[in-house]
């Protein structure tokens, strides 16, 4: 068979013809990749993007054209200013569709000068107080002076021989020793001249002549404003010896007003900013943009959830008690005036919610033959103010005494129970000597 092939010219091997006669396939079209897919689709975006912002600006063009052309139109003829031009925002930046605000109102403040005018009227306030050590379970005092707290005072006004410096009551509590440091870092020992514990107060005297000439002529008098016109949001400025490190400046805002605020089962209304309160800063100046006295820093929320919560007190509710207390003298134990209040219970926010009665000294005892027996004050009624003094317990009313003198003609505010009420009074009565109580 393979002669025969060979032989004959004609005859082909099958595998060959095959390869000869069959069609190779035809080869399939490439499809694009990702990539050429991407750039596609691009370019048509932006072909799409040219077209319809062409158009867009086309017809804004023709929007503008027929604006101005109508604005034209309505212009008076007397060449002022149309209706439409009167009811445009000023200059400024634009807070909503129907508010302007100046830019000045908004910009940051520069506290640099407040501080420095401010300084001279601020001083850091050193409470000491003698030191004891335990031996065998008794404790034997020491001769050693102890810093025991730090705070801040401002300086309020001054008389022929004292500076006068207001503070918080806190500040001075328990002092055996003050010792006020003022601006140019000269330091004085202070007395408390006047204090009222339940409304955080006092009023410190340094005499001038503990005083060095350069210091007299550094210092001054703080300048006091208007709490009463406090906007929240307003900026607010904190001045004070914080931590004891000494004066520091903090700027911050007014985050609330007549804040509910209970210190140790009193409750007090007072101003809330974010401006930096730290431990020192109690009794230090609040200010405004101006300047002025607006409170006077005296607690700070303390919780470590909490941040940015300082307090102080409006200086326009204590105007008056601090000019009483910077003009008390103090009395000699026979020079004070006695009530007759032998014994009486503190009515607290917890008691006066309870029991549904007011706040203040619950009378439990008058002495036989005493001024208060004799103006009418009976057991049972509550003593709720003397002459401006606030009271809130037996603390408060001895006090009280302690720089009023024996003779005084004193306004007591009391409420009484009448029929299970109780009814607002107003008793004036005088005091009496304290009695001499017999040697046994």
């Amino acid at each position: 068979m393979d002669e025969e092939r060979n032989n004959n010219p004609m005859m082909v091997d099958p595998y060959i013809y095959r390869l000869m006669h069959e069609q190779a396939p035809e080869p399939k079209p490439e499809k694009p990749s990702f990539f050429k897919k991407f750039v596609l689709l691009v370019l048509a975006a932006i072909v799409f993007g040219a077209v319809s912002g062409g158009v867009f600006i086309g017809i804004r063009y023709a929007e503008k054209r027929m604006e101005s052309k109508k604005a034209v139109e309505e212009q008076p003829e007397d060449g002022g200013v149309s209706e439409l031009e009167e009811k445009k925002p000023k200059s400024g930046i634009v807070v909503s569709t129907a508010t302007a605000i100046s830019e000045t109102a908004v910009s940051a403040v520069d506290v640099s000068a407040i501080a420095e005018s401010t300084m001279p009227s601020v001083v850091a306030i050193n409470n000491y107080s003698k030191q004891s050590y335990n031996y065998f379970f008794y404790d034997f005092p020491s001769s050693d002076e102890v810093l025991t707290g730090s705070g801040s005072g401002i300086i309020i006004g001054q008389n022929e021989k004292e500076v006068l410096i207001v503070t918080n009551y806190h500040v001075v509590d328990g002092a055996e020793r003050l010792s006020v440091q003022f601006v140019d870092g000269t330091t004085a020992d202070a007395v408390v001249k006047g204090s009222a514990s339940s409304s955080d107060l006092a009023v410190l005297a340094v005499k001038f002549e503990d005083l060095t000439e350069q210091t007299t002529d550094s210092i001054r008098i703080a300048r006091l404003g208007n709490s009463d016109n406090l906007k929240v949001g307003e900026i607010a400025i904190a001045v004070g010896n914080a931590l004891g490190y000494g004066q520091s400046v903090t700027v911050g805002y007014i985050s609330a007003k007549e804040r509910q605020i209970t210190i140790d089962k009193v409750t007090h209304t007072l101003i809330q900013t974010d401006a930096a309160i730290n431990p020192g800063n109690s009794g230090g100046a609040l200010l405004n943009k101006n300047g002025e006295v607006i409170g006077i820093n005296t607690a700070k929320y303390e919780d470590y959830k909490v941040e940015g919560m300082g307090f102080a007190i409006p200086i326009s509710n204590i105007l008056s008690l601090i000019s009483e207390l910077s003009n008390r003298e103090e009395l000699k134990e026979d020079e004070r005036g006695y009530l007759g209040i032998e014994r009486g219970t503190d009515i607290d926010d917890n008691y006066a919610e309870r029991f549904n009665i007011p706040k203040g000294l619950y009378v439990n005892v008058v002495a036989k033959g005493s001024a208060a027996e004799k103006a009418g004050i009976r057991n049972t009624d509550i003593i709720v103010r003397a002459d401006k003094v606030i009271i809130y317990g037996m603390t408060d009313l001895q006090e009280f005494l302690s720089y009023t003198k024996a003779g005084t003609e004193v306004e007591l505010v009391i409420y009484r129970a009448e029929k299970g009420e109780y009814k607002e009074m107003v008793i004036r009565v005088t005091l009496d000597k304290r009695p001499t109580r017999s040697k046994s």
